[in-house]
């Protein structure tokens, strides 16, 4: 009896034991490859996935990006300079059943592939482009390994170079080419502040001259209105003035002039002309003054009259009529 139970609890317990190893949990980045008798049906989860014991066998897929490190690769470039390169392999699997299926050890198979493509990418550039384009070298990168991949059922997201060490002579003369072409952009930065001071300080001298010589200019407009609103205003003066008056600002003139120490006097053809009213004055108050003393009985003088202070002879009459007179 007792030798029954306990065969009974073993049976129960290997059955507990079955059921519970065929039942399996999916995380939510995890696929469970299902084979069954040896036949692949597709990928299982995320969730409890129940597996038939015996007849069904399940391989884990792993759906995170996983990342994997090439070592360091020694190339030859177009130029045939020897440089060595390590990168970085970031890669997702996007059908666990084909990442399974089709390749056995993904890991080796994509260091393979990266180094022959590699050395393939590298070989088609010259030394200058693999320093200075490294982007294109990642973007050409992972384009060739994802068309290889792709058919893994993996999808390479980024290819990521980490060093090129390139050889000591070459890195030498990086230098020196590095410290001469800096030597000279400072020269060229020199000469640029140079040349940009002598041009500011140029255009601040022509300002300067612009606006001199437009407050020079402003100043001759202003002095040339100025005369010629004075001009205006004796020209509107000297409408109203006749020849008496003419005559007598010549006299006056006159006067000045023979008050000045000079001993040579310049006296403008005109002024004849303005004395000839003032003669003919002269003359009509002089016949005035003898028709009076003829009328009155009074002798009738002949000679030149002299006025006192005026400076001016004029004569009374013709050479016959004194001659007469004295008679």
């Amino acid at each position: 009896m007792s030798l029954g139970i306990v065969l009974w609890a073993i049976a129960v317990l290997a059955f507990v034991g079955i059921v519970l190893s065929s039942l399996k949990v999916v995380r939510e980045y995890q696929r469970l490859v299902v084979f069954r008798l040896g036949r692949s049906v597709g990928a299982r989860g995320p969730g409890v996935v129940f597996l038939i014991p015996i007849v069904d066998r399940a391989v884990w897929a792993d759906l995170r990006e996983q990342y994997l490190e090439i070592p360091r690769q020694t190339c030859i470039t177009k130029d045939n300079a020897p440089i060595d390169i390590d990168f970085l392999i970031y890669s997702r699997v996007m059908d666990p059943a084909l990442s399974v299926i089709q390749v056995r050890n993904f890991a080796g198979a994509s260091q393979g592939i990266a180094t022959t493509t590699l050395r393939a990418v590298i070989g088609d550039i010259p030394l200058d482009d693999v320093l200075a384009k490294r982007e294109d070298i990642n973007r050409v990168l992972r384009a060739k390994l994802d068309e290889v991949t792709e058919r893994w059922g993996v999808k390479v997201t980024s290819v990521e170079i980490r060093e090129i060490v390139p050889p000591k002579d070459i890195q030498d003369a990086m230098n020196r080419q590095m410290s001469a072409e800096r030597n000279r952009r400072a020269m060229v930065t020199e000469s640029e502040g140079k040349r940009q001071s002598t041009i500011l300080v140029a255009e601040g001298d022509k300002q300067s001259m612009i606006l001199k010589a437009e407050g020079e200019r402003q100043s001759a407009v202003l002095k040339a209105e100025g005369f010629a609103l004075a001009l205006e205003k004796i020209f509107g003066a000297a409408k109203g003035v006749d020849t008496k008056t003419m005559a007598l600002q010549y006299l006056d003139a006159l006067k000045t002039i023979g008050a000045s120490p000079s001993t040579k006097y310049f006296f403008p053809m005109e002024l004849m002309e303005f004395l000839k009213p003032l003669k003919s004055y002269v003359q009509q108050a002089r016949e005035g003054a003898s028709n009076a003393s003829g009328e009155g009985g009074a002798p009738t003088k002949t000679g030149p009259d002299r006025r006192p202070g005026s400076g001016i002879h004029v004569a009374s009459g013709s050479e016959g009529d004194t001659g007469e007179a004295a008679g």
